[in-house]
């Protein structure tokens, strides 16, 4: 059976973001998971069925350490002679596409889930820039995971037409639209976590899932509900997800807001988001660069409309007023003016409800994008 490695940088991105398309594969190719090593590596081997291989990558710029580990990742596919290796995420695209090359595997693969570098400016974003048109350059095929990132790697001239291709109708893994069901929650569920949270029955309660950072539009999102909430104290807004203050802090304003409004629950990391989607009414995802939510997804298929900012996946997974609202990027005002709009119309919000869930089956089941990956995998000759 011939050998096919996915690479991502952290072992957690292997372990969440590939979830089950792993042990799919597995039944075609011989599958290799490699990432830094760690509990979530051996998670993977054991979840998924897999071989997993830790070699140790960074999120960062660290050129001794990045050159350390595209030589580990050479003599490694040196010794296993894949035929396919597939990356994902930017660092492990860069050094893994990189060692590909150098040790002749026929078939090297790329996906990309979002371009960072669209916000770095100056001497960083020239970095960056090449950077990327290296590991380009390094890989025969590039994987966009949304039509509007293949758009955008166009515009930036970093490769040709010819060697983007977007798996399906987009998403880098689809999604198991049986786990992200509101009916698996049930009514105790619900009243347990609402009366541990403060939540009554008269709130209209918004949620944002995701990493708590600046490029994740948590700045202009607390600014905007904190003055909605002012007048509206039968609203809530929810914020789950983890911080990273390390690489992309929020600004002390934020801090202070999320701190001091009673209105706003900030509950952190949760292994099984789903009890708190279930709670909730809207999603609030106004993300300044995206490859392909998987938050919009899941909340979708949980029945949310949802309110996301106006760039590529976001906008190809929402249609305006159908199934949500589109707003512009780091625009406060019409932030303010979408959660508003969710609060004055009932009817106009729970009518969105019809177009959620059945959007997401229709386009995005994971069966379908495994499929058609599939497909692309078994064309390589």
């Amino acid at each position: 059976m011939q050998k096919l490695i996915r690479i991502t940088t952290v072992p957690s991105s292997l372990r969440t973001l590939l979830k089950g398309q792993h042990r799919f594969m597995n039944a075609h190719y011989e599958v290799i998971g490699v990432s830094s090593d760690g509990d979530a590596l051996r998670e993977v081997r054991d979840n998924e069925g897999i071989e997993t291989h830790g070699i140790e990558m960074t999120r960062t710029i660290t050129p001794f350490k990045d050159l350390k580990a595209t030589y580990l990742l050479y003599k490694f596919f040196k010794t296993q002679k894949p035929f396919i290796v597939h990356t994902h995420t930017p660092k492990a695209g860069t050094v893994g596409m990189l060692a590909a090359k150098l040790a002749g595997v026929p078939h090297r693969l790329h996906t990309i889930a979002g371009l960072p570098l669209l916000e770095a400016t100056g001497a960083k974003r020239k970095l960056l820039d090449t950077v990327e048109k290296f590991t380009y350059a390094c890989a025969t095929q590039i994987l966009p995971n949304s039509f509007g990132l293949e758009t955008i790697i166009l515009d930036q001239n970093y490769t040709k037409a010819s060697k983007l291709k977007v798996i399906g109708k987009g998403s880098s893994n689809g999604i198991n639209t049986k786990h992200y069901d509101a009916t698996l929650v049930s009514s105790s569920q619900k009243q347990n976590l609402k009366d541990a949270l403060g939540i009554t029955e008269k709130d209209l309660v918004f949620i944002f899932i995701g990493r708590m950072v600046k490029d994740k539009g948590i700045n202009e999102l607390v600014e905007a509900f904190h003055k909605i909430s002012k007048a509206n104290s039968n609203t809530k807004l929810i914020l789950v997800g983890p911080r990273e203050n390390h690489l992309d802090p929020l600004l002390p304003k934020t801090e202070a807001l999320i701190q001091g409004n009673k209105q706003i629950l900030a509950v952190g990391l949760q292994k099984d988001i789903r009890p708190y989607v279930a709670i909730s009414h809207v999603l609030t995802f106004p993300s300044y660069r995206e490859g392909f939510p998987n938050v919009v997804l899941q909340a979708s298929c949980m029945e949310l409309p949802c309110i996301v900012s106006n760039i590529n996946g976001c906008n190809e997974i929402i249609e305006n007023y159908k199934n949500g609202l589109i707003v512009p990027v780091k625009n406060v005002k019409a932030l303010e003016n979408a959660i508003q709009f969710m609060i004055n119309e009932p009817q106009k919000r729970t009518a969105m409800i019809m177009h959620t869930r059945s959007r997401i089956i229709e386009r995005y089941q994971q069966e379908y994008v495994w499929n058609e990956l599939l497909k692309m995998y078994k064309s390589l000759k």
